[in-house]
């Protein structure tokens, strides 16, 4: 009986060291280039009815910092492929725009194209991480109603953001969302209308019940609204905002998210809000 149990004992602890590391990689595995980026652009939800096409989820609102993207209205199939190389966007060759012209004469429609203007704001519509031919491509629609587009076409295009080769699969998503800034940078219009709006609707409030208001101010002062500064730490917004209803980590960058906002820290410490 002991020889027998003498046997199995080696047996049974090669099986738990050999399988221990197999676990603890699985639980350690890395984050995506491709999620890490999905986290900090959110991307938009388009719908549609008889009316046309509408956004119905705004995703994260990006102004245009580069001039010269040629896009095409949203009902189109065949989508631009706009590529940055160099410091330089290079539109689609014009052997494609007549092959498109070709193709859209066919069904009986023009040729219709739309070039982006420095300061358009659009949003993320899709995000393709290509490890294999070291791009990153950006798919974006327009924001009409940023943009006071009358009537609204929801101009699109992609933008295929092109490294050096080899150098995208030890590229970070700091490095690369720097480059997607070049052309495509994160703008706070949102929360500067959201603040508008709440302000104009307690002005609102307080005219039309003036007398209510001010004897309220008399008896106690009114509190200071919460603000997120840059540079504050997780525990400081906490102390202002909540708890979030979710958080992610990726690496050294951390992302709060609130109901109606999301505040991103990059070494534990507050670098943008959205």
């Amino acid at each position: 009986m002991s020889e027998k149990f003498g046997r199995l004992v080696p047996a049974i602890v090669f099986l738990t060291v050999s399988t221990f590391p197999f676990s603890t990689a699985r639980a350690q595995a890395p984050v995506s280039l491709q999620e890490q980026l999905g986290a900090q652009y959110k991307l938009v939800k388009m719908g549609s009815d008889t009316s046309g096409y509408s956004v119905v989820d705004k995703g994260t609102l990006l102004a245009i910092q580069k001039g010269g993207i040629l896009a095409v209205p949203y009902g189109d199939q065949n989508i631009l492929a706009n590529k940055y190389e160099g410091g330089a966007i290079h539109a689609p060759s014009s052997l494609s725009l007549m092959g498109r012209k070709s193709i859209m004469g066919k069904f009986g429609k023009e040729q219709t194209t739309h070039l982006f203007a420095v300061g358009d704001k659009v949003y993320p519509m899709k995000i393709d991480v290509n490890v294999a031919k070291d791009t990153v491509t950006l798919g974006i629609v327009a924001c009409d109603t940023c943009n006071k587009t009358d009537p609204p076409t929801y101009n699109k295009a992609n933008v295929v953001f092109q490294f050096p080769r080899g150098s995208l699969a030890n590229a970070t998503a700091g490095g690369v969302e720097d480059t997607i800034g070049q052309v495509l940078s994160i703008s706070n219009d949102d929360a500067q209308q959201s603040g508008d709006q709440g302000g104009q609707q307690q002005g609102g409030q307080q005219q039309g019940g003036q007398d209510q208001g001010q004897q309220q101010q008399a008896e106690q002062p009114a509190a200071e609204p919460a603000s997120i500064e840059k540079g504050m730490t997780p525990d400081q917004v906490e102390a202002a905002m909540g708890k979030p209803e979710k958080k992610v980590t990726l690496g050294s960058k951390q992302i709060y998210y609130y109901k109606d906002m999301k505040v991103i820290f990059l070494s534990g410490k507050v670098s943008d809000v959205q």
